[in-house]
């Protein structure tokens, strides 16, 4: 019995001793890690599976999908796609075309140039006269130097600060092509008739800057082009004056606010807004914007490029001339 009883002690051992051999067998050695890449990760996924993409940002800036200057060429360059419109509710007027939407034409200077002109024809923002305040007057521009951009902007029932969104948008084309159009990003003026110089005004006194369009328009998506500057160095008002329609802005502290560029008038003296021009000069200068202008004897409203008694234009090219060599 007591033979029986030591042999089966001994079998037990054995087979303890087995054990723990192959338990150390299998512990990991530190100094001798498994090779690269075979060491898996706690929750592996299932073969054929891919990894979600990370999420964009829900405030990433979508990109400004509008058509590329080519300088030397006349172009029509639509500012927004026809779904990104800020304020847009289709054409409502029936002196644009059907299919109308906001954009710019371009006139190349021709020679050494010298800065850049946003022209804004008038036409009480009921039709826009294109041919003596648009093309004649970026023919004669263009060909003292100045890349020059007719803006089409939208007119009533549209109001007026809606229709200065096509403005500021096209400031901001220009300023963020300047390289392309061979100009100084500063070196940005406005000049407007009529109407159209009323939208200039409004432009410069609620439109400039970093102003977004989310201030009409809250469901407005900003693109990349609407965080470029829309500062603009000078106001050409031809036959027009800070306001709206008809109706001239002279309080002094509001045009004082509106921190405003040099600014230049030419009007003639039988224009039915004559004594409105000189109000609103007097105003400006009280406010201490920088002010030239000129009265042109016996000319009425609408003399566009001008003629041989209003000739406006040289002197334009020479307060021009003078502000952006200062910048």
């Amino acid at each position: 019995m007591k033979r029986i009883l030591t042999l089966i002690l001994s079998l037990v051992l054995c087979c303890c001793f087995g054990f723990m051999l192959v338990a150390c067998n299998n512990t990991p050695d530190s100094t001798n890690p498994p090779p690269s890449g075979e060491i898996e990760s706690p929750e592996k996924p299932e073969e054929g599976t891919k990894p979600e993409p990370p999420e964009k940002p829900d405030d990433e800036t979508p990109s400004a999908d509008i058509t590329k200057p080519t300088p030397n060429e006349r172009q029509t360059i639509y500012l927004w796609d026809d779904d990104k419109i800020p304020s847009w509710r289709g054409n409502l007027n029936s002196n644009d075309p059907a299919d109308f939407r906001p954009h710019i034409l371009t006139y190349p200077a021709q020679g050494t140039i010298k800065g850049a002109v946003l022209i804004c024809p008038g036409g009480a923002f009921q039709f826009k006269s294109m041919q003596p305040e648009g093309y004649s007057v970026a023919q004669r521009l263009s060909a003292l130097g100045y890349q020059c951009f007719i803006v089409s902007y939208r007119l009533s029932p549209y109001s007026q600060a809606e229709s200065a969104l096509d403005l500021a948008r096209a400031v901001r084309y220009v300023r963020y092509n300047a390289k392309a159009y061979g100009i100084d990003e500063k070196d940005i003026a406005i000049v407007g008739f009529s109407a159209g110089g009323i939208l200039c005004g409004e432009h410069a006194l609620n439109w400039k800057g970093t102003v977004s369009p989310t201030k009409l328009d809250a469901n407005y998506k900003p693109d990349a082009l609407d965080g470029v500057n829309a500062d603009i160095v000078a106001v050409g008002h031809i036959y027009s004056f800070y306001g709206r329609l008809s109706v001239s802005n002279n309080n002094v502290e509001t045009l004082r606010a509106g921190n405003l560029p040099p600014t230049f008038y030419a009007y003639g003296t039988r224009d039915p807004f004559y004594s409105q021009f000189n109000q609103n000069v007097e105003a400006s200068k009280q406010a201490g914007v920088t002010v030239e202008s000129h009265i042109f004897e016996n000319q009425p409203h609408g003399f566009g490029a001008g003629n041989a008694n209003s000739n406006w234009i040289p002197l334009f090219d020479t307060f021009l001339t003078n502000i952006f060599e200062r910048n």
